[in-house]
C-alpha cells in the first residue's frame, strides 16, 4: 500500500472516531443528564446515573484524543502540499480538543460535587454544565477554522474530489458564522443550524472518502513517480 494511502486511511479512522465519540457524548449522554431550566433534576440525574455521566466524560476525553490524532494525521497527510495550511489544520484542531479537554474538566467536577456535596451543590453542578456547554460553543470556532485549511489543502493537493475542498471550505466558514450567531444574535438559532449543513456535509464526505479510497488514483499515480515519496509493500 502506498504510503499517502495509508496516511489518508489512517486519518479517516481517527476522523471516524471523532464523528462517533462526539455524537455519542455530545449528543447522546449529555441530553439525558442536563435539565437546562432544573438544577434540582441535573443534580438527580449525575446522582442516579452515574455510570452513564462516567460514560459521557469518558466519551469526552476520547473526544480530545481522536481530535488532536486526526489533526497530527491531517498535517502528516498534506504537509507535502502546503506546509502552512497544513499547519492550519493542525493548530486549530489542538486548540478545540483543549477547549473540549477543558469541557470534560467540568463535566468531571459535577460528578464530584454531586457525589459529594459541597454549598449548594445543585447550583455548582448546573454552572458546571453550563460551562461546559459554553466551552463546546466558542470552540466550535477553531472546529469551524479548521474545516478551511483542510479544505485548501484538499484543492491544492488533488488527493480529493475538487467539489469537497469546496464543501470544507464554505462548511467551515459557515461553522465559524454559525458559533458567532449563537452569542451575537441568539434569537436566529435557526440561522445558525442551516448554517453548519454544509460542514455535516463536507465532513461525512471526508472520512466516507479517506476510508474508501484515501487519495484519488492519478494523484497516487503521480506521488508514484516522485522519488521523494516511498512506496511500500
Amino acid at each position: 500500500m502506498h504510503t499517502l494511502t495509508r496516511t489518508a486511511r489512517m486519518t479517516g479512522l481517527f476522523y471516524l472516531g471523532l464523528a462517533i465519540t462526539g455524537a455519542l457524548g455530545f449528543l447522546l449522554i449529555r441530553p439525558q443528564l442536563f435539565a437546562a431550566d432544573d438544577s434540582g433534576a441535573t443534580l438527580a440525574n449525575l446522582v442516579e446515573h452515574e455510570s452513564l455521566a462516567r460514560a459521557g466524560i469518558g466519551l469526552e476525553m476520547l473526544i480530545v484524543v481522536t481530535q488532536a490524532l486526526t489533526a497530527a494525521w491531517f498535517y502528516r497527510l498534506f504537509r507535502g502540499t502546503d506546509t502552512f495550511a497544513a499547519s492550519g489544520i493542525a493548530a486549530f484542531g489542538l486548540v478545540n480538543a483543549i477547549a473540549i479537554l477543558a469541557s470534560a474538566a467540568a463535566l468531571a467536577t459535577a460528578l464530584q460535587v454531586a457525589l459529594h456535596p459541597i454549598g449548594d451543590a445543585a447550583a455548582t453542578v448546573q454552572l458546571m454544565y453550563l460551562l461546559s456547554g459554553n466551552l463546546w460553543g466558542v470552540g466550535a470556532l477553531f472546529f469551524g477554522l479548521w474545516l478551511i485549511p483542510m479544505g485548501t489543502c484538499v484543492l491544492r493537493s488533488g488527493f480529493m474530489p475538487r467539489a469537497l475542498g469546496w464543501v470544507l471550505i464554505g462548511g467551515g466558514i459557515g461553522y465559524v458564522l454559525s458559533a458567532l450567531i449563537k452569542y451575537l444574535a441568539p434569537d436566529a438559532q435557526l440561522v445558525a443550524d442551516i448554517l453548519i449543513a454544509p460542514a455535516t456535509v463536507g465532513e461525512l464526505w471526508m472520512i466516507g472518502y479517506l476510508l474508501a479510497r484515501g487519495i484519488r488514483r492519478g494523484a497516487l499515480d503521480e506521488a508514484s513517480q516522485d522519488t521523494r515519496i516511498p512506496v511500500v509493500a
